[in-house]
């Protein structure tokens, strides 16, 4: 699950993005929009879920169920928060709630997006896939290249490696400074063995996240690319990184297990 988890982590969690609205009091008599309340309680809700106040989501979104049965927004966030507590008994109850807001609105992109999250955690990948995809392809959606991202991923679990880098160039097309992709897409290349390729898009993954903040995988990664290249000198510059940084990896084990290995086992 490494992959998915920083996906996540780059992208705040499990949480849509929604900004939290005033509610304006209504005059004597006068009743609120039902749905508009609903609305208000559901982001009231999605701010509660990004500080942790898990119960007073919760009774957030009860109040917004209550007053619009029918507000797929709603449904998708109860979801995500029975996600977010992550019990046995929670994240079964979270597929119903997903599906619901499915059934509510089939267009909706953020809720295919986080439906498909769901069921990547769940080991669902096949399902998950198509809720990404579904979501990647919509135009307009502003968070479709994290999509194409989570599509990827979920074909790499699915050892569809085709498909895979296909999900990754969609997701560079909309976002040239996607990390994930551009890692993933070198390693793609490292395993096919088109070195070239594979160096070049390491090197602009690089840039993207600076020469100090590449994760374990990823110095591994460009360490194998150096030694394809026999690029001895950025070799040894990448593993002093690696075991400066993350000594007790299982990346760094590996480099001192295969360092006089065959090269078949570098790939």
């Amino acid at each position: 699950m490494k992959r998915i988890k920083y996906a996540l982590a780059v992208h705040c969690g499990l949480i849509a993005v929604f900004l939290l609205q005033g509610c304006q009091t209504t005059s004597d008599g006068n009743k609120a929009d039902p749905r508009k309340s609903a609305e208000v309680r559901t982001q009231i809700a999605a701010e509660y879920i990004r500080t942790g106040e898990l119960d007073a989501a919760k009774r957030s979104l009860d109040e917004a169920l209550a007053k619009d049965r029918y507000d797929p927004l709603a449904h998708m966030m109860m979801g995500v928060l029975l996600q977010q507590e992550g019990s046995p008994t929670n994240l079964a109850k979270a597929d119903e709630y997903f599906k619901r807001a499915v059934s509510l609105n089939s267009s909706d992109a953020q809720i295919r997006n986080n439906y498909g999250r769901y069921l990547y955690q769940m080991g669902r990948y096949t399902e998950a896939a198509k809720e990404f995809k579904i979501a990647g392809t919509t135009l307009g959606y502003n968070q479709r290249a994290w999509s194409l991202e989570n599509l990827g991923q979920t074909y790499l679990k699915l050892n569809d490696q085709v498909n895979a880098e296909k999900a990754f160039i969609s997701a560079l097309q909309v976002n040239p400074n996607s990390a994930i992709a551009l890692y993933e897409l070198s390693n793609l290349n490292l395993q096919k063995a088109n070195y070239k390729v594979a160096s070049q898009l390491y090197q602009n993954y690089v840039k993207v996240v600076g020469v100090n903040n590449q994760r374990a995988a990823a110095l591994w990664t460009g360490i194998r690319i150096a030694h394809a290249n026999n690029d001895n000198i950025n070799l040894q510059v990448l593993v002093n990184q690696l075991r400066a940084l993350y000594p007790d990896s299982q990346e760094y084990r590996n480099y001192l297990q295969l360092q006089y290995k065959t090269e078949a086992v570098w790939k």
